[in-house]
């Protein structure tokens, strides 16, 4: 069999696991047990016919494939694949370019320059940002923490690329309450441990204090970083960013902006005044594997201190082929050298969707989440715990085990699935709503999902 037709028949069995969604059950039947019986075994010890290692895998692991690119999977933030996207992202692995250096890739490297400069006037940051493309939000906050810590510590006199951290002054770094756990372990990472941060109290809905920032802020002084969030990921609160900026500002600290998913409001004319004074800030991190709806994985991270991202992240060696086109070489930007073109599906999005496709997207997912909270807070003993801003919806039953009972049922239904966190010490069912598929005949069968759970619970 030749390349093509194997090709033709992978993309076949692509296509009836799409045209499936709507049937199949979104939580998968079969258990880790089958699926290692059916995938398992020894490795072969002669050469397997490409084909039949494709058939054999495709019929083996698709009882234990979610349906996340559906409209009815609303756990964890994740959106599905945009047509033009998931072609695109085959096209990435066909060419296979190193988008590491411009010369492993000329076509990935001028793509990931365009897509970043439409990503920044989307978003609105300033025109000097520099950006990143990297495997996700993680990665995008220990990108841009570490320009941080080079800033930060230059003001201070020290080189910390040169000398490291020993010796270096300390570096205080103000977090929020709630926020997101990728923050502390890009702190780890980049050697600002546990006790480098100083959690600064938050409100119900997860929203930063000003007046407490600025007491922590009064507390002591030399090299200061703040995290603030856009988005948290239970309620989808925003912090009150105009004032976080002023006193960011005031203190001399960098602000860096968590903005996983709540920065895309950026995008939206009817939703950007959630995230109003966001382009005050040092450093921004995103993830366009959610709310843009791009394959896993493609995470974003922004400077607007193009010398100090730079600083932190460049490297070079003797072996490394000069520019000879003075392009912008991808690895002097991120964590990786040799790195997937990530930007050709970025930009695929981008292309499919326009200025006004993006803010659709983004309106239509939080339209779902105001309809789940207003049908679902009818249902008995059902209470919304947020204020619906965003694409969260936070909610739970008269008890801890009333509300487990429900998502259980739900879950185990198969029409829908969505995950459980606990709030303010409660029990509580997140639904997040992230993926272009969902329509409104989604949201009713979900619903319908819920109220059947509840009335048997």
């Amino acid at each position: 069999m030749s390349e093509r037709q194997l090709l033709r028949r992978t993309a076949e069995i692509a296509a009836d696991f799409l045209e499936s969604l709507d049937e199949r059950s979104v939580w998968p039947p079969a258990s880790v047990d089958e699926l290692r019986h059916a995938l398992g075994g020894p490795l072969p010890d002669e050469p397997v016919d490409p084909l039949v290692v494709v058939e054999e895998l495709a019929t083996n692991a698709d009882p234990g494939v979610i349906a996340i690119p559906g409209g009815r999977y609303f756990g964890f933030v994740i959106g599905g694949s945009l047509p033009a996207a998931l072609a695109a992202d085959w096209l990435t692995s066909t060419w296979d370019q190193n988008a590491g250096l411009v010369v492993g890739g000329p076509a990935a490297a001028v793509v990931e320059e365009v897509a970043g400069e439409w990503l920044k006037e989307l978003f609105g940051l300033p025109a000097a940002t520099s950006f990143a493309f990297v495997t996700g939000c993680q990665m995008a906050h220990v990108t841009c923490l570490a320009a941080a810590r080079h800033a930060v510590l230059e003001h201070a006199g020290w080189d910390v690329e040169r000398n490291g951290l020993g010796g270096a002054p300390p570096v205080r770094v103000f977090v929020g309450g709630k926020r997101h756990v990728t923050v502390d372990r890009a702190l780890r990472l980049l050697g600002l441990g546990a006790s480098s941060t100083v959690a600064v109290t938050v409100d119900e809905q997860g929203r930063m204090h000003p007046d407490a920032l600025e007491a922590a802020l009064a507390d002591g002084d030399g090299p200061a970083v703040v995290c603030g969030q856009v988005g948290e990921v239970n309620t989808g609160a925003v912090d009150a960013m105009p004032e976080i900026a002023a006193l960011a500002k005031a203190a001399g600290a960098w602000l860096h902006v968590d903005g996983a998913f709540g920065l895309w409001a950026a995008a939206s004319p009817k939703l950007r005044h959630l995230v109003e004074g966001v382009s005050e800030a040092d450093s921004w991190a995103t993830d366009a594997h959610k709310w843009l709806n791009v394959p896993y994985d493609c995470g974003l991270a922004f400077v607007a201190h193009p010398e100090a991202h730079r600083a932190a992240m460049a490297m070079t060696a003797e072996y490394l082929v000069a520019n000879p086109d003075a392009a912008r070489d991808q690895m002097d930007w991120t964590p990786e050298f040799s790195r997937r073109a990530r930007g050709l599906t970025v930009y695929a999005a981008l292309r499919s969707l326009g200025r006004s496709g993006v803010a659709e997207l983004v309106e239509q997912s939080c339209r779902h989440a105001r309809r789940f909270a207003d049908e679902l807070a009818r249902l008995p003993g059902c209470e919304i715990l947020n204020e619906v801003v965003l694409n969260q919806v936070l909610l739970r039953f008269s008890d801890d085990d009333r509300t487990r009972a429900v998502l259980d049922a739900v879950q185990r239904s198969g029409e829908a699935w969505m995950s459980g966190t606990t709030w303010r010490d409660r029990f509580a069912i997140r639904i997040s709503v992230s993926n272009w598929r969902t329509s409104d005949d989604d949201v009713s069968r979900t619903i319908a999902a819920f109220e059947q759970a509840a009335t048997a619970s």
